[in-house]
């Protein structure tokens, strides 16, 4: 067998008071899809970045076509032939397309200006290859979540590189960009590329990947061929147990309507929505991107101007023209994107905690309560399960799943009657994931409404009671989420633009 593409060699990589990376071993062929697999805090981002050149192993080595490497920055890796697509996104939002995916190796004239028509034709030759027709020249805070994930792909193909680590790709994409994904990671492989995938979703992984390696708790647990394994052992190699029921939606009692929304609209960007959702009840929300379902909710939140419609809470009208009114109503709101929209990453754990509920902590002199803060974060820390070795740690280095607890834990502070959840269990693993269902399913059980938006179908049948389905901002289906409901009936109803309810044509 030819010599490895990448090898990493008993990598130890210690952080203040935490052990992230502890004599772990990876193996990298060329042309080959090697899904690095763990739950939140095993090790996957850190032991990524170190190949990267953003994180230096404390001990071990990293050999590159069997030469040992030491990247003290990501230029000297991408020039070394490695790029990576992050799990957080963080592009220049105030800069077109074009200058995101270009940006520090611009195409220059002969004078050394910068070709801004070459960078304009090159972006949209990169565009089209992925059937993305978006003009180069758009901003990227003009794009969705999905958009943006899609150019980072883009960008990191775009290096020609002879690896490329791809941590949660498709965390926000729907099967059709999914799918032309994988075309890509094919066609990089059939090239002799290397892909390092890391991914939560495990259909992905036995869809894409030829082997794959788990870590637990920043060990080493093993490597296996994709083909001779079993979901099963999968999931026991990367939490130590089997994980029975992953979704544990019950069957209690639903109440009274809590929250009517009647002929919502903001603009052009979606019209005419209405449903109710009741006391008790998980209201599942499905579309394909640019559906309007996240515009909806940051809507109903007051993030977004309505431009007509009404939202009534316990059947009397609600005044909510931006968040604090919309908290005060008893509404919270977990967001699609936690980085740009959900944590403070300067500040603490306990801190961002306590963000969305500050003035409640504040005594009569305007002094903070320090003791009910640190009360309360430590409650919240293990009722959630947020693995952190202090709630004075910095968030942003706690893992994204970690970081999506905290922001759970923020918004059940502020004791919400409505919760509104917008891709709970993006970029978490299975484990997280059973935790974060079975709190939902707690939260229900208590009386709470959950409104949540999912592109993940199995996950939007597994836990509502109900699902409204969107296409192109308009309602097109409210279905009870009976037995006999499958994943093709809810993608019927977000591909077309016939109107429905409960799950029979309106005539």
């Amino acid at each position: 067998m030819s010599q490895p593409l990448l090898k990493a060699e008993g990598i130890v990589k210690v952080f203040p008071g935490v052990r992230a990376l502890d004599g772990v071993e990876f193996e990298l062929r060329a042309g080959e899809v090697h899904a690095l697999l763990g739950e939140n805090g095993a090790g996957k981002s850190t032991l990524s970045k170190c190949f990267i050149g953003i994180h230096q192993p404390t001990s071990g080595r990293i050999l590159l076509e069997g030469k040992p490497v030491e990247f003290t920055n990501t230029r000297q890796a991408m020039d070394a032939g490695i790029s990576m697509i992050h799990q957080e996104l963080s592009p220049v939002w105030t800069r077109p397309i074009m200058e995101n995916v270009w940006l520090g190796r611009e195409p220059r004239t002969k004078l050394g200006l910068v070709d801004h028509k070459k960078m304009y034709d090159d972006t949209k030759k990169l565009l089209a290859s992925i059937d993305m027709h978006d003009d180069p020249r758009t901003l990227m805070s003009q794009l969705t979540v999905a958009k943006i994930q899609m150019i980072e792909i883009t960008k990191a193909v775009s290096y020609n590189s002879k690896l490329i680590i791809m941590d949660e790709p498709t965390s926000s994409l729907m099967d059709r960009e999914v799918d032309q994904l994988f075309r890509i990671i094919r066609e990089l492989t059939a090239k002799g590329i290397g892909i390092i995938y890391v991914s939560h979703k495990m259909a992905e992984i036995f869809k894409i990947s030829d082997r794959l390696t788990v870590l637990r708790d920043g060990t080493y647990v093993g490597t296996r061929e994709t083909k001779d394994t079993q979901l099963s052992d999968i999931i026991n190699m990367m939490v130590g147990r089997d994980l029975k029921d992953m979704y544990s939606k019950g069957s209690h009692q639903k109440g009274e309507a809590m929250l009517e929304v009647k002929d919502l609209s903001s603009g052009r960007v979606f019209s005419g929505v209405s449903f109710t959702a009741r006391r008790g009840e998980i209201l599942g929300f499905a579309g394909l991107m640019g559906a309007g379902r996240s515009e909806v909710m940051e809507t109903i939140f007051g993030v977004r101007q309505r431009t007509s419609g009404q939202v009534y809470l316990n059947g009397k009208p609600a005044v909510i023209n931006n968040t604090r009114d919309a908290i005060k109503h008893g509404l919270a709101m977990l967001t699609e994107d936690r980085r740009r929209t959900g944590i403070f990453p300067v500040l603490t754990v306990k801190y961002n905690m306590v963000s969305a509920r500050f003035s409640h902590y504040l005594n009569k002199l305007g002094l903070l309560k320090n003791r009910e803060i640190e009360r309360d974060c430590l409650a919240f820390k293990e009722s959630v399960d947020i693995r952190t070795p202090s709630i004075e740690q910095k968030i942003q280095f706690l893992s994204g799943g970690n970081q999506q607890k905290v922001l759970v834990a923020k918004w059940l502070l502020t004791e919400p009657d409505v919760l509104i959840l917008d891709e709970p269990t993006r970029g978490i693993d299975v484990g997280a994931k059973s935790e974060i269902y079975k709190l939902m399913e707690k939260l229900a059980g208590q009386g709470k409404c959950i409104l949540m938006v999912s592109s993940e179908l199995p996950e939007v049948l597994g836990m509502s009671d109900r699902i409204v389905v969107m296409h192109e901002g308009r309602v097109t289906g409210i279905l009870d989420n009976t037995p006999d409901l499958t994943e093709e009936t809810v993608m019927t109803y977000a591909t077309q633009s016939q109107k429905v309810e409960s799950g029979k044509e309106v005539l």
